[in-house]
């Protein structure tokens, strides 16, 4: 097997362990989290032994680490549990509750990546051509100025000015089953604007950094003396050569688009895998945190990990410690 294969095998089997880690620290910080569930449902008046037998009824009477191997057990088969919240009706499955969630969480983050990625890639690219113009100044100026006002200061902004003062949008992004796909565009237009400025703004500078640090290189002072067109060195050379820090900020671009929407989300009131998260904390239903924790880490950590892959096939200097 060549130093390639080696190397993306090493990065699988670290990601894998990775994620079997942060399983062991999502169930261990959910047993130290204050109140009891069956306390809470129950209330104040329940007798003990009508809380211990309720407990006995969700397992969480048994030992913590029998419950961290039913549970991970149960999660390599895809299954991930039953939700306490319908314990007192029907058992209602985890997944019933998180993937429809998901599903929005996904679509969200993918016309977000659909409109920034472009634009942030194109910016960056202009502002490294243009550098030090007042494009370059104006771009830099205002990217700045999003990446420092916290997510929520934007997207109350954003609600503001075009649901407030101009009602061009739904303040709130409430979807419905029999939306067609242009009614979910207009529903989430406001949360895709608002994530959009926060990815643009990083993406844009880590792209120009990238692109001005390969524009140092003497082969790229080659091209200029021989006549080359700027263009053309940004495209057939700066760009390729600077793909992977590029590929990089973009996989942390879409993790936070699935992982860190959780402010958005709650902001406008989407019904997305973060608002259940939350949800599922005020309601102290675990089972629910512990499959949106571990969606979130694996996704974070999957993301990272084609970053690190493409990066490194992309630069074979990687493959070799210096």
């Amino acid at each position: 097997m060549n130093a390639l294969g080696r190397t993306i095998l090493q990065r699988l089997a670290l990601g894998l362990m990775s994620i079997v880690i942060v399983s062991v620290v999502v169930f261990s910080s959910l047993e130290f989290l204050p109140g009891d569930f069956a306390s809470s449902v129950l209330g104040r008046s329940a007798t003990p032994e009508t809380v211990a037998a309720f407990r006995q009824e969700l397992g969480l009477d048994l030992p913590a680490v029998q419950r961290y191997f039913h549970w991970i057990g149960g999660v390599l088969q895809g299954d991930l549990g039953n939700s306490f919240a319908g314990r007192a009706f029907t058992p209602r499955p985890v997944s019933e509750i998180v993937m429809p969630r998901l599903w929005n969480t996904l679509f969200l983050a993918g016309i977000t990546a659909a409109i920034a990625i472009p634009v942030a890639v194109l910016l960056g690219l202009l502002a490294a051509l243009y550098r030090n113009s007042r494009f370059d100044r104006l771009v830099n100026a205002s990217t700045l100025s999003t990446i420092a006002m916290p997510e929520f200061l934007v997207a109350y902004m954003v609600i503001l000015a075009l649901a407030v003062k101009f009602p061009l949008f739904y303040a709130m992004s409430t979807l419905s089953p029999g939306m067609s796909f242009t009614e979910r565009l207009g529903a989430v237009a406001l949360p895709v604007l608002t994530l959009s400025l926060v990815i643009i703004a990083h993406m844009m500078r880590m792209t120009r950094a990238a692109i001005i640090g390969v524009l140092a290189s003497p082969y790229i002072e080659m091209a200029r003396l021989k006549g080359m067109a700027p263009w053309r060195i940004i495209t057939r050379h700066a760009l390729p050569n600077a793909l992977g820090p590029i590929v990089n900020v973009i996989a942390f671009s879409l993790a936070y688009l699935v992982v860190g929407v959780v402010v958005i989300e709650v902001v406008f009131v989407y019904p997305g895998i973060g608002q259940t998260m939350v949800d599922a904390v005020r309601n102290r239903d675990i089972p629910v945190v512990q499959a949106c924790a571990l969606i979130f880490a694996a996704t974070y950590i999957v993301l990272n990990l084609i970053a690190d892959i493409i990066a490194i096939a992309t630069n074979p200097r990687l493959l070799h410690a210096r």
